[in-house]
């Protein structure tokens, strides 16, 4: 079965993070990073794929190109799964001149990394196992064909003939009670011969190149089959399977083109200015960076970029998951494949269409979907042994009871062909990735992306999560927080004074009390205005001369009374910073200013509290304004006073004492702590290509909300791949019971087998359908 976006490496060191996919970190992580060997798979799209090679494969082949050698990429459209990626590094590992082999089976396409002058001996080999290679040029992207994995109106045909004969077989066996009359073989070839023979040459190719695959079990369960008479058997057994294949390469097809849907969120075309001014309908593709594009009311927006002109609230749902429209003016940041709702906008593109933070996002799930989750490499390890122990139970059970205790033949091989059937590991194989990749588009459609289906999986075991006070818990900058009037004045009146005099000043405090003051053109003109280092900024407003600072500029001032400095110590005492307006005569009113909670933070918080998750906060603020920080949003432990190499201390001393920790910070200044953390995550991704590089999982906006949001689906994930595992085994158990004691049929195995695959994939997909309804 197809790991949805896997690109396939062949090494199994730790992860050097290296080559040219640049979907690693770029720190050094403690998570295990290694990629487990592929072993068995399932069915995709018309063809099934495998289980574990029985014999050792080829030579192992780095996946990066080497130095030297040149890059051939093929398109494969029938190469979606490990067994198609088995089959060709068996063929093409020992091909003098190949170096290297590269698989994205998302996408279906090949590297080739070669120091051949031809490749006509490739293209052969390829085409020798069945493998319909296109070559493509290098930065050609890759056309998706919307019917790829369907049937054509032939194979469909064929599928029905196949089906009609296998039943007429099937009901003439059961009523002349004669298995291998001439009419039921008549018909079972029929059968076979219109369903079965993309299987049987699959399963011939599988013998040729030694590996032990779901196409050799059951080409040699319908040869067994006919071997001891059971012809109706034998149709019905590969009708089933084909069928089998086709349904769950739809299945599957779903959780692959879940992904590709975010891709098509944003538009083929845009609405450009040329150089005379006017505006075309173009390509996407062929918009240059710095074009000037126009966004009416209602469309969705091309390309990234910058707002030039207008007004308007955007849903940005599709990017950072947020709910409500976010309103843009000028100078604000847009993104592709979000919906202008009600405003003319004209944009400068700041990025082509391949570099949009949507497109980042897909290439980041299509990349990391290659890494295997710790749930994924327990079944594929399990596959790797169980399915040529079932095999060799089977010949055991075919041979020794008539060995041994003269029990009759021709029933023991019976029932070891229906044990070759239930070797087939496909449910069990096909659970975890449909259900991970699932997973991580659900995440994705939330404003949640995760660097991997490990990560996804950790979620679950987090039992502390640090995180960074400023700009993280806070909104980052300072705001007024309170307005006290001295002497009876007027608190709209101190403001205007004191954002008339600031209007001047480039100090942050002084931004954050002209923004809570009145618009500017309510400001009141200032004369002879001085900053003061250090102390605050002074000005003369019709003809009186202000004075706004801080408790040094009031002793100068000599206004600073006994009462007015109780008040400024109280205010300090909370962690607020405190600005005096005043004149020659006397303080007329205090300004506080102080960083303030974001919106969401202590639901948020409350939240992990309620998952049992112990919140952290880690701050180099004095302890004074983390301790009040702290209690207003309710995290559960304060750090105060912290270098960022203390906040590394940290995250290590967290690990010892509660085991997985989790760390949020804004994936720059905190990349050694995000780094030492289980899982690191980064908020505010959408504009930072840095966050998403750097943080095992982006948060695309700044909404807390989405911490609990990922561990709650974390939990959903796990526990649908426990119920997953737990069936496709228990399914497996009774029917080795009901196949020795000669209980059930071959097609009954099939049946099973299918109806398990089916089960766990339909079940992995529901984490789709709730993120449509969140």
């Amino acid at each position: 079965m197809p790991h949805d976006s896997h690109v396939s490496h062949d090494h199994d060191h730790a992860h050097a993070h290296g080559h040219e996919h640049k979907h690693d970190h770029q720190h050094d992580h403690d998570h295990e990073h290694k990629h487990a060997p592929k072993a068995a798979s399932c069915c995709s799209s018309q063809h099934a794929c495998s289980s574990t090679p029985a014999v050792p494969a080829g030579p192992a082949l780095p996946s990066a190109a080497i130095a030297g050698a040149s890059t051939a990429k093929y398109r494969i459209a029938n190469m979606d799964c490990p067994t198609e990626e088995r089959l060709i590094r068996n063929k093409l590992a020992n091909l003098a001149g190949v170096v290297g082999l590269d698989f994205n089976l998302m996408n279906r396409v090949l590297d080739v990394h070669h120091t051949l002058a031809t490749l006509a001996t490739v293209e052969a080999a390829l085409h020798g196992i069945g493998m319909q290679a296109i070559p493509m040029e290098a930065d050609a992207p890759v056309a998706r064909d919307p019917n790829e994995g369907s049937l054509s109106g032939l194979q469909k045909g064929l599928l029905v003939v196949s089906g009609l004969a296998a039943a007429g077989a099937e009901a003439l066996a059961w009523t002349t009670h004669e298995d291998s009359s001439p009419l039921v073989i008549a018909l079972a070839l029929l059968s076979i011969a219109t369903g079965g023979w993309p299987t049987l040459k699959k399963g011939w190719i599988a013998l040729k190149t030694f590996t032990l695959n779901i196409n050799f079990l059951m080409s040699l369960a319908v040869f067994g089959a006919v071997a001891i008479g059971q012809w109706p058997e034998a149709a019905m057994v590969i009708f089933l399977f084909a069928i089998a294949e086709l349904i769950e390469g739809l299945s599957l097809n779903r959780a692959r083109n879940a992904v590709h849907s975010l891709m098509q969120l944003a538009p083929d075309t845009a609405t450009v200015a040329d150089a005379g001014g006017a505006w075309n309908q173009v390509s996407v593709a062929t918009v240059a960076i710095g074009a000037l594009m126009r966004v009416k009311p209602g469309e969705r927006i091309a390309l990234d970029g910058v707002v030039a002109s207008g007004e308007s609230s955007v849903n940005q749902a599709p990017i950072t998951g947020e709910s409500m429209p976010v309103d843009k003016t000028v100078g604000d940041v847009v993104y592709a494949g979000t919906i202008n709702e009600r405003g003319l906008l004209d944009v400068t593109v700041t990025a082509n269409s391949g570099n949009s933070t949507l497109a980042k996002i897909v290439k980041v799930i299509e990349e990391t979907q290659g890494k295997q989750a710790p749930t994924q490499r327990f079944v594929d390890n399990f596959a790797r042994y169980y399915t040529p122990a079932v095999v060799v139970f089977a010949i055991l059970v075919a041979v020794l009871p008539p060995l041994l205790l003269g029990q009759p033949f021709m029933a023991w091989v019976y029932k070891a062909l229906v044990m070759l059937v239930i070797a087939c590991p496909c449910a069990l194989v096909i659970s975890t990735p449909v259900t991970v990749v699932s997973g991580l588009t659900a995440a994705a459609r939330r404003g949640i992306l995760v660097k991997g289906g490990q990560f996804l999986e950790t979620g679950y075991r987090i039992k502390a999560i640090a995180v960074d006070k400023t700009g993280t818990l806070t909104m980052g900058k300072p705001a007024v927080t309170d307005v006290m009037a001295l002497d009876g004045g007027s608190r709209d009146t101190i403001l205007l004074l004191a954002a008339s005099l600031d209007a001047n000043s480039a100090h942050p405090l002084a931004a954050a009390i002209v923004k809570a003051g009145p618009p500017a053109s309510s400001h009141l003109p200032v004369t002879q205005f001085a900053a003061l280092h250090g102390r605050g900024v002074q000005g003369t407003i019709n003809g009186q001369t202000y004075y706004l600072g801080n408790a040094r500029l009031m002793t100068e001032l000599q206004v600073l009374t006994p009462e007015l400095q109780a008040m400024l110590a109280g205010l300090e005492q909370q962690a607020y910073t405190a600005m005096v307006l005043a004149t020659a005569a006397g303080a007329l009113g205090v300004i506080a200013v102080a960083d303030v909670l974001r919106p969401t933070a202590a639901s948020a918080i409350a939240r992990l509290n309620a998952l049992g998750v112990t919140t952290v906060m880690l701050t180099g603020d004095n302890a004074l304004t983390a301790q009040r920080i702290g209690a207003e949003v309710g995290v559960s432990m304060v750090k105060a006073e912290l270098l960022p190499e203390n906040k590394l201390d940290e995250i290590k001393a967290l690990q010892q004492q509660f085991g997985v920790v989790a760390m949020l910070g804004d994936g720059v200044n905190d990349a050694p702590a995000l780094a030492q953390a289980d899982i690191g995550f980064a908020m505010g991704a959408a504009g930072s290509d840095t966050a998403i590089e750097t943080a095992d999982v982006a948060l695309m906006d700044d909404e807390l909300g989405k911490l609990p949001e990922f561990i709650s689906l974390s939990q959903r994930t796990r526990s649908i791949l426990v119920q997953n595992i737990s069936f496709a085994i228990g399914i497996k158990a009774v029917f080795f019971g009901l196949a020795l004691a000669s209980m059930a049929t071959l097609w009954m195995a099939v049946f099973a087998d299918v109806g398990a695959s089916l089960l766990v994939v339909a079940n992995g997909l529901r984490l789709l359908r709730k993120s449509k309804q969140a």
